[in-house]
């Protein structure tokens, strides 16, 4: 119940900010203008409009167990599909971010595969359009610790994600003609860095750094 008041009293703020006289709501009650779509990740430490600082409005989200996005094929995931068509072909977003984490836990079970009921397999059959991406981190890092094979299987999925959205026909023309761009980012939630993919350098490189350690902390370490 504690948790249900807490909502309660939150939709209460969220009222006063944003649904007063002359609020952000009254540019907003007739139609929504996101100029950017997200693919995250349904994990609760990972909310793109808490972290990002964003208002209602500035963000059309999509989020699923470890921030997919399937390939397009006759018997691809509508409800996914279908939220990337409606933003990029309604809306006209301007960019697409797909925005993955540190211990995440949909890629755990894609790399320590585990049946979490006796009936349905859910989590484990939606992994499965990682999969390309399980087998090349068990091939290329082969040498490295579980924690390091999950890390490098978080970031090399978001790259699979951007790769299958150029599957999406009308999403690849509009890369192709400069009306739409894609991104690639990571939030280290242990450092608490935000990391953009850079295709020029290869990898995932710092869009934010992690806060400096307290002095006290850094002489322990």
């Amino acid at each position: 119940m504690e948790d249900i008041e807490k909502f309660i009293h939150g939709f209460s703020r969220f009222q006063q900010q944003y649904l007063g006289e002359h609020c952000l709501f009254n540019s907003l009650r007739e139609a929504q203008r996101p100029g950017t779509l997200v693919i995250g990740c349904c994990d609760s430490r990972v909310d793109p409009a808490l972290l990002t600082g964003s208002d209602p409005g500035d963000m059309f989200v999509v989020r699923n167990v470890a921030n997919l996005v399937p390939p397009c094929t006759p018997d691809a995931p509508p409800g996914v599909a279908s939220a990337i068509e409606f933003a990029v072909c309604g809306l006209e977003v301007e960019r697409v971010i797909v925005l993955g984490h540190a211990r995440c836990g949909g890629i755990r079970a894609l790399m320590s595969p585990r049946r979490l009921a006796q009936e349905t397999d859910f989590v484990g059959r939606w992994m499965r359009h990682a999969e390309p991406v399980r087998q090349r981190v068990l091939r290329e890092l082969s040498h490295k610790t579980d924690d390091e094979q999950h890390k490098g299987c978080e970031m090399a999925s978001i790259l699979h994600s951007l790769d299958n959205l150029l599957t999406y026909p009308w999403l690849r023309r509009r890369v192709e003609e400069g009306r739409l761009r894609l991104h690639g980012w990571y939030f280290d939630i242990d450092s608490g860095a935000l990391l953009a993919y850079s295709a020029r350098q290869q990898e995932f490189l710092p869009l934010v750094c992690p806060l400096e350690k307290p002095e006290m902390e850094r002489r322990r370490a």
